[in-house]
């Protein structure tokens, strides 16, 4: 007969322990794998841990979401800077709010729009409210 050895962990004292397993029928032998090495034993341990093999794929995620996020903000404001500083006088724009006019003078962050050819009106705005260079577009 085979005397089969099996290692014992008992909850109680976390050591291990030999005792003595029954022998292997050949029923059996197919439903019950005893580990021959301590390589086994660290493969089980690996396998327990969920996020162990997806981890890598989370942050790489992660890291294409932080680039989608922040990339799009950051090139529509230099889309608007390259705008804003290709502007010239005689230049007809279009503020975000609507308002057509044409460009006056420029001084700065300060942009001085002629909105009524009539009654010369002229309306002074910010840079950053022009929202189309109609110039440009038509060209």
């Amino acid at each position: 007969m085979n005397n089969v050895w099996l290692l014992a962990q008992t909850e109680a004292n976390e050591a291990l322990s030999v005792v003595p397993a029954e022998p292997i029928t050949s029923e059996d032998e197919a439903m019950t794998k005893v580990p021959s090495d301590s390589n086994t034993v660290g493969a089980r341990t690996r396998e327990q841990n969920p996020l162990g093999s997806w981890l890598w794929i989370y942050v790489a995620l992660m890291l294409v979401m932080v680039f989608v996020f922040f990339r799009g903000p950051q090139k529509q404001k230099q889309e608007r800077k390259k705008l804003v500083q290709s502007l010239q006088k005689n230049d007809r724009v279009q503020t975000i709010g609507g308002i057509f006019g044409t460009v006056v003078d420029i001084k700065g962050d300060e942009i001085t729009l002629k909105v009524d050819e009539s009654n010369n009106t002229k309306i002074k705005i910010a840079s950053s409210a022009i929202g189309k260079n109609l110039s440009q577009d038509k060209s």
